[in-house]
This record gives C-alpha cells, sequence and structure tokens, in this order.
C-alpha cells in the first residue's frame, strides 16, 4: 500500500515532541530517520515503475558515411499511453529504439519530436505486441520553481546502462552554469542559453542521461543530462512541461527569435541596468528595426530585463523564445545615454546547424544550410549543399581535385545544386539503370573560390581479379631441413625439406606421401634447402612443373631411404583472384573460400560459405557482432554455397525488407546466429 511522506511525518509531530520533552535525543534522531526513510520509499514508489532503460541505434556522420552506434540511456513514462520523456542526446538520432521497463518487458518505441537546444526528447512505446494489458506506471512533472537548494533529491536511471537504479542526494545549486558561461554545444546549438540545471550530488554515470530527478513528493523536478565534477545537472521540469506540450502538440518545439546575441553588461557599466546588445545578425528582425552592438536593453514588452552575469542570460532567451512566432516586441533602453525604443516582429528560429545526410553514390555526408550556418559561412543564401565529411577511396575523394570537408556544391553538370534531397534527385536521374559509376562535371566553392573537378559518381564497378596462370602444385607443407635437424634425424650433411602436413583430397595424399618423410631429391635433383631463407626452394622446384607432371621423390621415412612417384595438380586459385560482393545495404564484404581460408577455418574442401572480408566499423553488420573472418553458412532459410547463392539471398531480403535478418556464421571451431537490424528508411 502507497503512504503518503506528508502523512508519515504529521503522525510522527506528537511523538518527536514527546521525545523532545523527555530530551531523548537518540530516540528523536531514529524518528527523524524514519520519517525520511518512509518519504524516501514512497517517492521511490511513485515514480521509479515509470523508469525505463532506453536502448538505442544511433547514426552520426564521419568519414563519408553515417555510422552506427549504440548507446543507453533513461527516461521516464509520463502518459498512461506509453509517451517517454528522455534526453536529445540519448535519442534524437536514433534509427531503433528499444526500451525496457522496470518489470523487464522489453517494448519498441518511436522517436516522436526531438529538441537539441534543451536537449530533451519524447518516445512513444510500441504498444500492440504487449503481453501484459496492465495499465502503463506513469510519473508526474512536478513545479522545479519549487526547487531549493538542500532539497533531498532522488536520481533514477540505467547508469552504464545497468539495470534501474536509484541515489541520493541534495540540491547544490538551482541554476547551475558552465563556469564563465561556458558553452554546452549540442549538435550545433548551445543548450546553456536556455537551461540553468539543477545541480545535485546524487550520483550518476553515463546511462543516466534522461532519468529523472526527483523530490521527496514523488514528483520529477529535473531531467538528469550531465555530470559537471562532482556534480550531476538536471533540465529543470518546467522546461521539460513547455517542450513536451509542444512536441506533442505540434511536432516540434516553436521558438521566436530576433537576431540579436546579448550579453551581460560589462563591469564598466556599473551605473547602467539592462543587458547588453553583442551582436545583430544582418537582415535579422533586430537589424530591420535598427538595434546596433553596443546598444543597451532594459525593458522587454515592458518588463525590466537585467544581466551582470551570464547566468542571467539565459531567461531573457527565454523571454523571447516564448513569443509567439510573427509577435510583435518592444524593446526599450540606452544608445550612448540617449533613451531609445525599437519595435520588432519576431521570426521563427531555425536549427543553427542541419543534420548530416548520407550520399552514397557521392562518399560523403552533407548538409543542407540553415539560416544561420549560411550567415556564418557567408552565403547569400542556403541553396547549395556543404560537405560534411568524405570516404577515403570514395568518388569525391578521387576526384582531381578532391572535394573535401567544408566545400559547397553548388552545381552538377549545368543544373544547379538547391539541397541534398535535390542532388540525390539529380544523382538518380543521372545514373539511370548504369550499373557503372558515371563522370559528372562538379561546380564546387571553397573559401570563395568557384572551382571544377569530375567526379565519378555511382555503384563501385566490380573490379575484374587479375586471373593468375595456374602453376604446379604438390599439396603439402614443409619445413627447411637445417643442420641440426639434419643431424637429430641422423641425416647429418643431407640437404632437402621436411613435410609437415599433407592436405587432404589431393595427388600427394593419394600417392602416399606422410607428415614427417624428409624429401631429399626430385626426379633425381637435390632439393638444395638447408638454411631458414630457403623456405621457397622446394616450392620453386615444384613450380617448373607443367600440373599433370609425374615427379619421383626420393624420401627418407623412419630412418629408411624409399622412392615414391606423385602427379602434380594446378595451384589453387590465390586469395587475391576471387571475386568479392560488397553490401553497401549491410555495409560489409564477402568472397568465396580460398584454400587458404578452409585451412584456417578448418572447414572440408567444398564446404559451403562465403568469407566475410571486410567489415565496416560502425555499421549494421558491425553492430550485429559480424567479424572479418567470419564465414557465413546460411542467411534466415537459406544454404549459402557460393558467392552467387550470398547475392540471390541478399536481394530476397531486400525485396522483402524484414525487421531483423538472421545470418548463421562459423567463427574458428564455433557457430553462432547473428542478428542485423537495419533500418530500410
Amino acid at each position: 500500500m502507497k503512504v503518503s511522506p506528508l502523512l508519515v511525518s504529521l503522525s510522527l509531530i506528537p511523538l518527536i515532541l514527546t521525545n523532545r520533552a523527555f530530551g531523548d535525543e537518540a530516540s528523536l534522531t531514529e524518528l527523524l530517520n524514519l520519517t525520511i526513510k518512509a518519504q524516501i520509499e514512497a517517492a521511490i514508489a511513485a515514480v521509479y515503475p515509470a523508469l525505463v532503460r532506453v536502448e538505442v541505434v544511433r547514426e552520426e556522420g564521419s568519414g563519408g558515411r553515417m555510422r552506427k552506434t549504440r548507446v543507453t540511456g533513461s527516461g521516464t513514462i509520463f502518459t498512461e499511453d506509453g509517451y517517454v520523456l528522455t534526453n536529445h542526446h540519448v535519442a534524437g538520432k536514433a534509427t531503433r529504439i528499444i526500451c525496457r521497463l522496470s518489470s523487464r518487458e522489453e517494448l519498441e518505441a518511436e522517436l516522436i519530436g526531438t529538441d537539441i537546444l534543451s536537449d530533451l526528447a519524447i518516445l512513444k512505446l510500441d504498444l500492440s505486441n504487449r503481453k501484459d494489458n496492465t495499465p502503463l506506471p506513469t510519473a508526474k512533472l512536478g513545479d522545479s520553481g519549487k526547487v531549493s537548494v538542500g532539497d533531498t533529491v532522488l536520481a533514477m536511471g540505467s547508469p552504464a546502462g545497468l539495470s534501474q537504479s536509484v541515489t541520493l542526494g541534495i540540491v547544490a545549486n538551482a541554476e547551475m552554469m558552465l563556469p564563465g558561461g561556458g558553452a554546452f554545444r549540442l549538435d550545433g546549438e548551445n543548450v546553456g542559453q536556455l537551461v540553468r540545471w539543477i545541480g545535485h550530488d546524487a550520483i550518476i554515470f553515463g546511462g543516466n542521461s534522461g532519468g529523472p530527478l526527483v523530490n521527496l513528493e514523488g514528483e520529477i523536478i529535473g531531467v538528469n543530462e550531465v555530470g559537471i565534477g562532482s556534480l550531476g545537472g538536471a533540465i529543470p521540469s518546467n522546461l521539460a512541461k513547455h517542450v513536451t506540450h509542444e512536441i506533442l502538440n505540434y511536432g516540434e518545439v516553436r521558438r521566436s527569435w530576433l537576431g540579436v546575441l546579448s550579453q551581460p553588461l560589462l563591469k564598466k557599466m556599473s551605473d547602467k541596468r539592462g543587458i547588453l546588445v553583442g551582436s545583430v545578425v544582418k537582415d535579422s528582425p533586430a537589424d530591420r528595426a535598427g538595434l546596433q552592438p553596443g546598444d543597451i536593453i532594459t525593458n522587454f514588452n515592458g518588463s525590466p530585463v537585467e544581466a551582470r552575469s551570464q547566468d542571467e542570460i539565459p531567461p531573457f532567451n527565454a523571454m523571447i523564445f516564448d513569443v509567439p512566432v510573427g509577435g510583435q516586441v518592444t524593446l526599450e533602453g540606452l544608445r550612448k545615454g540617449e533613451a531609445m525604443v525599437w519595435k520588432l516582429t519576431t521570426e521563427a528560429r531555425e536549427a543553427t546547424i542541419d543534420q548530416p545526410k548520407e550520399l552514397k553514390n557521392w562518399g560523403i555526408t552533407a548538409r543542407d544550410f540553415t539560416r544561420m550556418s549560411a550567415i556564418e559561412n557567408k552565403r547569400p543564401d542556403k541553396a547549395g549543399v556543404q560537405v560534411h565529411s568524405v570516404l577515403s577511396g570514395g568518388p569525391a575523394k578521387e576526384a582531381r581535385p578532391e572535394i573535401g570537408r567544408g566545400d559547397v556544391i553548388v552545381m552538377i553538370g549545368s543544373e544547379p545544386v538547391a539541397n541534398t534531397a535535390a542532388l540525390k534527385k539529380q544523382t538518380a536521374l543521372l545514373l539511370g539503370d548504369n550499373a557503372d559509376p558515371q563522370p559528372v562535371l562538379v561546380h564546387f566553392e571553397r573559401r570563395g573560390q568557384r572551382l571544377m573537378t569530375v567526379v565519378k559518381v555511382g555503384p563501385d564497378g566490380e573490379n575484374a581479379k587479375p586471373k593468375q596462370s595456374r602453376k604446379a602444385w604438390l599439396g603439402v607443407e614443409t619445413q627447411v631441413l637445417s643442420p641440426d635437424l639434419a643431424s637429430a634425424l641422423d641425416l647429418k650433411g643431407k640437404r632437402g625439406v621436411r613435410i609437415t602436413q599433407v592436405h587432404g583430397d589431393t595427388r600427394a595424399a593419394e600417392a602416399g606421401l606422410q607428415v614427417g618423410d624428409v624429401v631429399l631429391k626430385l626426379d633425381g635433383m637435390v632439393v638444395n634447402a638447408r638454411r631458414p631463407e630457403d623456405g621457397d626452394v622446394f616450392d620453386g622446384l615444384i613450380r617448373q612443373y607443367d600440373a599433370d607432371s609425374e615427379v619421383e621423390f626420393d624420401i627418407v621415412r623412419n630412418g629408411k631411404r624409399e622412392t615414391i612417384t606423385a602427379a602434380l595438380e594446378q595451384q589453387p586459385v590465390s586469395t587475391s583472384e576471387l571475386e568479392e560482393y560488397e553490401d553497401k545495404d549491410f555495409e560489409f564484404t564477402v568472397r568465396e573460400l580460398s584454400f587458404k581460408d578452409q585451412l584456417a577455418q578448418r572447414v572440408e574442401k567444398g564446404d559451403q560459405g562465403v568469407l566475410v572480408s571486410q567489415v565496416e566499423s560502425s555499421g549494421w553488420a558491425a553492430l550485429a557482432g559480424l567479424s572479418a573472418g567470419d564465414v557465413i553458412k546460411r542467411i534466415e532459410d537459406k544454404n549459402i554455397v557460393s558467392l552467387e547463392a550470398f547475392r540471390q539471398a541478399i536481394d530476397e531480403i531486400k525485396q522483402a525488407k524484414p525487421r531483423q535478418v538472421v545470418l548463421f556464421v562459423q567463427r574458428g571451431v564455433h557457430t553462432r546466429f547473428k542478428e542485423i537490424e537495419p533500418n530500410w528508411e
């Protein structure tokens, strides 16, 4: 049964007063401890059931690709239909989300909306496959405006990805800022221009992000976000209330923008009050209204404003953000001591930078321009595509001159490039059904220069592997008969090689050659090998013959001389000659098994499978745990007996687009299942 901590406290007052009267300090301390314990238990009971561990696969642009990583964080269910509050830096770039409830039930979730500036995000649990139909536990957002230094708080979450946990502490700072007004940058935004954190000493680690900070009334008064020194920082719940309302009702957080960068008054302005204008963005509402750097704003829509430290800037920014987009703002202030009034109409605030997108055909990740990023890059407008990262060995990198990070693609052929969506469409039209790369004349800008280059855009052509002439081969491995080894075998002064392995299903095995045989001559020629550097002498003699030749070997077996005739055969296909297939969706490369692969993997000659020759780091296959050297033996229910069988199975998978793709692989002497969970969008 849930017990109100307030009722517990009130019920103990008569006992506490009685003990005070008798001076029993030990009993008084014990009763107070019981009271606090009861409050903590009640607070945990109110919120802990609604706590979730958030497991995310997210994508970030790097090295010309969108690289996948797994992260864990925390969140809280705040509505009965399954909405979850967490951090943007946990789930804002998610392509796959799994939430583990306190009941240990695991549910998939969808990202409903995210807000970088407050570092908050809203998820929605998928309840369609839920086995337990009992109501979801929920937690309540409290009033962070009532938080005071010294308040007891509980930090709940999944530190380092562990199961849900609780730590205890007190509020150390109700309006914590970074030293000197330092920036907390997140995807191009300075979170500190809006957020003043609730600082507390309840222990948090990575994985606590997005979890609730709870008061003793069992209310969420903050969302844990950062660790600074020995303190944790939580985003105030009142800001979280506003963000959740905006996202749930409008799909985004609508904010106004004036184009003015404010800062605290300088120390020499001790006789003034207000906020100093540090910068005005060209052609912004503030610019059109006539504001200039150095102006002092004293009133915002009739309300006095002042900032003498960086801590006081976020409330002023919040006043601007909270004005309805297109709303009227009247600013009063001073310019060189003269009273001024400015009337402005706000505009919608855009993100500072766009998030990168992958253009596989070009081997780049790229961004569209936002209003601010265009201004910061001194662009006349938002047209063009800015290169964010470049794939080593990709089409953009191989062009001469190469296209690099920060370059802006403005035209391909004679067609202007408006943005990444337009570039993707233009590329698709250019390629058509061509399977080979297509040369494209590209105009791009770099630090004021207008450059041109030719980029071979499109799918990589399958490079034909050079065929090597087939040399004769004897299916054995050998070691040099060194002087020491010859003496130990009573063959002092002899030269030759000792057979260390006879490969199965070879003509050498059919002829009866055995491990331990010492080969002294072949067709009467001495095998002149006695030093470590003579390791290739025997194979060199064999390669002088035609394949299918019969050779007479003079050997010593168990101290006795013998002669064995064995037919040679063609050397197995080398690894460098084998065809490869690169799958760019799952981001790994496979090829046929070579003879050496079969030896290394201990598979029988002709056994099924293709070898994974390369796995892109941070790709879907890498996330599933696939490794170079694995042998794929089955995809779903399809046996993989050749590279062509692999291609066909993968093509069928891409047509069906299942949520999970199961590979059965061999790694060394063990087999295992690997489950790839691609994002088909």
